[in-house]
């Protein structure tokens, strides 16, 4: 084949890259002025858009150039907006975040949101759905924001205590009551409590190993109390954020066992062997497999072992901290996750990753032909197999 035949196939590649690349950036740029327009539902079709998008591909260098005009518009719909719209706008709030993260702007995109997101966690009288994805997203926002911040050069910690304080705050009312009751709550409270739980316990992990010891010696006694939660994701949120207590307090000290250690394995032990009947089968399962690794960390200082596949690469998750930090991505960026991770330098900055790889095209298109054909070769294979089973049960009948 001539030189420049080879030659023009490859420019017109390269253009349909650009050009599959201008038609989504169109597409994103029509969603963000369509949170303008004055249709709730026109609103929320377009906060949609931008969930998929921003959660399906890395694009901080767009984000960057329109992230005033994108954060007044999630502030309009957080505050004039109700249930699915302020909740759409809650997620892609943190999505903003996490594309930008190591960008100076994502500082000034907390610090214009954050007192609505706190305002609408507080707010009784907001769905409690509504509030349960502001605490998510504040815990991930502040963070995202901390987690490359020098907290002595900015404001961040002027963000960080407030925002503890409120989460804290929400999931109390799960403790214990003053005669040791246990409360009973509806099932969407008991889901903004867990919440606000996790956010707290996020934001746990960017704190320095002295600072959990002076709040273990106020926090350990009460975290404990929520083990006794009617609601499997609370309980399991909190042995969850026990465990990271335990593993960084270790880091300052070694021999560290809290108040009453052996009460507190017992629990975990009676909760990691959990088969009463009367909870589901479904939440048994879940929560003895997390009751387990739980136990094992606080009582013997096992440490995790995870591994996530990236392509050529290997996530390794060791410690509870990295743990809720992966799951807290996870449930923001969703299918996006894997792509985040090989792209995104906040990510792959957290989990240690490294600079991101430079993928090979003729490599991936090339793995995914590989792929193609293994699936044809399978289907004819097991299309033969059925065939003669089928011309077996002729003979017989």
């Amino acid at each position: 084949m001539p030189k420049g035949k080879r030659k023009s196939k490859s420019v017109t590649e390269a253009d349909e890259d650009v050009i599959a690349t201008d038609d989504f950036e169109d597409k994103l740029k029509e969603a963000i002025e369509g949170l303008l327009q004055k249709s709730a539902r026109a609103r929320i079709a377009s906060l949609e858009v931008m969930r998929k998008s921003l959660s399906s591909r890395f694009m901080c260098s767009f984000i960057q150039e329109r992230w005033f005009s994108v954060c007044d518009a999630m502030e309009r719909c957080l505050k004039r907006g109700k249930g699915e719209e302020q909740i759409l706008g809650a997620v892609v709030a943190s999505l903003i975040c996490a594309q930008m993260g190591r960008e100076d702007e994502c500082e000034k995109v907390l610090e214009h949101l954050h007192p609505t997101l706190l305002a609408l966690l507080l707010d009784t009288t907001v769905q409690p759905q509504v509030r349960a994805q502001c605490a998510t997203s504040l815990g991930l926002c502040c963070f995202i924001v901390g987690s490359h911040t020098d907290s002595r050069r900015s404001n961040f910690s002027e963000l960080l205590h407030p925002t503890m304080e409120s989460l804290y705050t929400v999931f109390s009312a799960s403790l214990l009551k003053g005669n040791g009751v246990v409360p009973c709550h509806r099932p969407e409270i008991s889901a903004l409590h867990s919440s606000a739980l996790l956010g707290w316990n996020l934001l746990l992990t960017l704190l320095s190993p002295p600072f959990i010891m002076a709040l273990a010696n106020t926090h350990l006694k009460k975290i404990p109390q929520l083990l006794d939660s009617t609601d499997v994701d609370l309980r399991i949120a909190a042995g969850e954020t026990l465990a990271v207590f335990y593993e960084v307090a270790r880091q300052c000290r070694e021999d560290f066992e809290g108040d009453d250690l052996d009460t507190l394995c017992e629990k975990l032990r009676s909760l990691a062997t959990d088969s009463q009947k009367f909870r589901a089968k479904k939440d048994r399962r879940q929560q003895r497999s997390s009751f387990r690794d739980i136990l094992g960390t606080i009582e013997d200082d096992e440490p995790l072992d995870i591994r996530i596949k990236l392509g050529k690469e290997t996530l390794y998750i060791d410690n509870w901290c990295h743990k809720r930090q992966y799951d807290a991505f996870c449930q923001i960026l969703g299918s996006g996750m894997c792509l985040h991770l090989r792209q995104n330098e906040l990510l792959r900055d957290v989990f240690q990753l490294g600079d991101p790889l430079i993928e090979d095209k003729t490599t991936v298109k090339n793995s995914k032909l590989q792929r193609h054909s293994a699936h044809l070769a399978a289907c004819k294979a097991r299309t033969k197999c059925l065939s003669k089973l089928r011309d077996k049960r002729a003979d017989i009948l």
